[in-house]
């Protein structure tokens, strides 16, 4: 840390958000000053304004908006900034469950390039024209180990994201990573593997998060060491991983992520939705590649 010019103890202390104590932050609202997280940063024409300067709050000396609340990556500011995060976990859980249940099912969500290898019967799979599989296997789990990790590390890292990025591009960039991931395993695992997990779309939110920090100026150490921590077990070879559905994610994610958080604000959704269609456009030519390949 910096030592500050004054040389006080109170300078070089990192200041709080004044809505979340426990959250350091250095970014504070134009209007009032007062110090905000990722939560509370509100997109304005200058900087970032905290929501009771945004709403002409009691306290802020702020008039109304005329417009609508915006976050750091211009969604709208909600009431709930986890209802898709929440969603998400659900919707997992849910997958589990009926995939504990029933072991058909579970073949039919996995991503599995070609079933059986020929010319051994009728095949299944992506080379097959199940590309629908690509999407399913990213709600996919099998060991209670497995989804619960990935389901802690979303709510972790997804809650932040969600609020700074806003519902829809949040989501965007969960499903987008994903895919990526899973378009990357389709491509360089072999066709008769069969792999499944949210862990591409999670990646994805570590890489997203490590630019949403990056951006903000925060300390970077912490999420550089966790995902270090994540990436010497996803290339351990004893844990099975499919670490093609990693990589990918986490490619996606930092691509993505990029584009949401500093996208020039007069063509913003143009350059972060963009940016997301080219990504599906390399999926999508990454899943021709290889059906090619085995067709």
């Amino acid at each position: 840390m910096e030592q500050a010019a004054s040389g006080s103890p109170d300078a070089q202390s990192v200041p709080s958000c004044y809505r979340h104590p426990g959250r350091e932050t250095g970014v504070r609202c134009t209007r009032c000053d007062r110090p905000i997280c990722p939560e509370c940063m509100i997109s304005a024409s200058v900087g970032f304004q905290c929501p009771e300067c945004v709403r002409g709050g009691s306290g802020s000396g702020a008039a109304p908006s005329a417009s609508r609340p915006r976050t750091l990556a211009g969604g709208t500011v909600v009431a709930d900034p986890r209802l898709v995060t929440k969603i998400l976990l659900v919707i997992n859980v849910a997958v589990f469950i009926a995939l504990r249940s029933s072991s058909s099912l579970r073949d039919q969500f996995v991503l599995i390039g070609e079933w059986p290898p020929a010319p051994w019967g009728p095949t299944e799979g992506v080379a097959e024209g199940e590309w629908y599989r690509l999407f399913t296997s990213m709600f996919a789990h099998v060991e209670i180990w497995h989804i619960a990790f990935n389901m802690l590390s979303l709510w972790w890292l997804g809650g932040p994201l969600e609020a700074a990025l806003g519902r829809a591009r949040y989501l965007t960039l969960y499903l987008v990573s994903g895919l990526a991931g899973s378009a990357l395993t389709y491509l360089l695992e072999s066709p008769s593997t069969a792999s499944l997990g949210a862990s591409g779309a999670i990646f994805g939110l570590f890489g997203a998060t490590a630019v949403l920090m990056r951006r903000l100026r925060y300390d970077m150490r912490p999420v550089i060491a966790l995902l270090a921590i994540n990436l010497i077990f996803t290339f351990n070879p004893s844990f099975n991983i499919a670490w093609q559905a990693h990589i990918g994610g986490l490619i996606a994610g930092v691509i993505v992520g990029y584009a949401m958080v500093h996208a020039p604000r007069e063509r913003r959704a143009l350059v972060q939705y963009g940016t997301c269609a080219l990504v599906l456009l390399i999926v999508v030519g990454m899943t021709i590649l290889r059906t090619l390949q085995l067709t």
